[in-house]
């Protein structure tokens, strides 16, 4: 009987899904289309995800428990910001479910990718996986001349610290971030008088989110002191909302901005 319980543990779960944009695109990474049933609405808005066109082909759900319990998974991908009630009464219906955090470092990038490959039952994807993200992340890793001072800012005065993904993204491609000189080392709110006092080389943004509208919380965007910064709106909002190899395009877009500054 342990023996047959052990076989049927590890057997690759043939109904999966996600109710979160990040595990929708590690899910599509590593599963085989037959395993994934559905998908978060988020996984098909370009404006949000990497991977828009390939989670088309799937089904969405909210993320209510009800929905996704008749959906009959033998798998349930979370985040671990996940609604907790949902994720109670999840476990309290019998499902099978599995949380990751939403990676703020390439460490945990790596291994989110591994415990996924394990959970779905694709070790050897998720080790491909890595060893090709690893060797994109060498080929990009060039030491910096020197490493310009760069603040990353977004929509309300809010700037990523050394802390987030978006932190580990700049420092990867050669930058030094201002947020830590402010001790915002997982980021928080920095009044556009002190981004301009702190005179960084360049203010780094992202390029605009299709579809969305404009919120007041963007003008400080369009404020005449940034006008006088050296302003790269370079990376992608999709490319590092979620930690999985599409940082690579982050990086190295951020990279051929350090690589023209250093031919200036």
């Amino acid at each position: 009987m342990l023996a047959l319980v052990g076989a049927a543990q590890a057997e690759a779960p043939a109904r999966v899904v996600s109710m979160n944009l990040c595990t929708d695109q590690l899910a599509l990474l590593l599963a085989d289309p037959s395993q994934i049933v559905s998908l978060s609405y988020m996984a098909s808005d370009p404006s949000a995800s990497a991977m828009a066109e390939e989670a088309a082909a799937y089904p969405s759900n909210r993320g209510r428990a009800e929905e996704l319990y008749l959906l009959k998974p033998d798998l349930v991908l979370a985040s671990t910001f996940s609604s907790p009630g949902t994720l109670s009464m999840l476990n309290r219906l019998g499902l099978h479910v599995e949380t990751y955090p939403p990676g703020a470092t390439m460490d945990e990038l790596r291994q989110s990718i591994t415990d996924m490959g394990a959970a779905l039952g694709q070790p050897q994807r998720a080790a491909d996986l890595l060893a090709d993200f690893d060797a994109q992340l060498a080929a990009l890793s060039t030491p910096p001349l020197r490493r310009p001072r760069a603040a990353l800012y977004s929509e309300g005065s809010y700037a990523s610290g050394a802390r987030t993904l978006e932190g580990q993204v700049m420092q990867a491609a050669g930058f030094d971030n201002i947020a830590t000189e402010h001790g915002l080392d997982w980021g928080g709110r920095m009044p556009l008088e002190v981004l301009v006092m702190s005179a960084p080389e360049v203010v780094i943004t992202e390029t605009g989110r299709p579809g969305t509208k404009r919120a007041r919380a963007q003008a400080v965007l369009s404020h005449p002191a940034l006008a006088h910064m050296r302003r790269a709106d370079v990376v992608a909002h999709q490319d590092w909302i979620c930690a999985t190899p599409r940082v690579l395009d982050a990086i190295a877009a951020l990279t051929q901005l350090r690589r023209q500054m250093e031919r200036e």
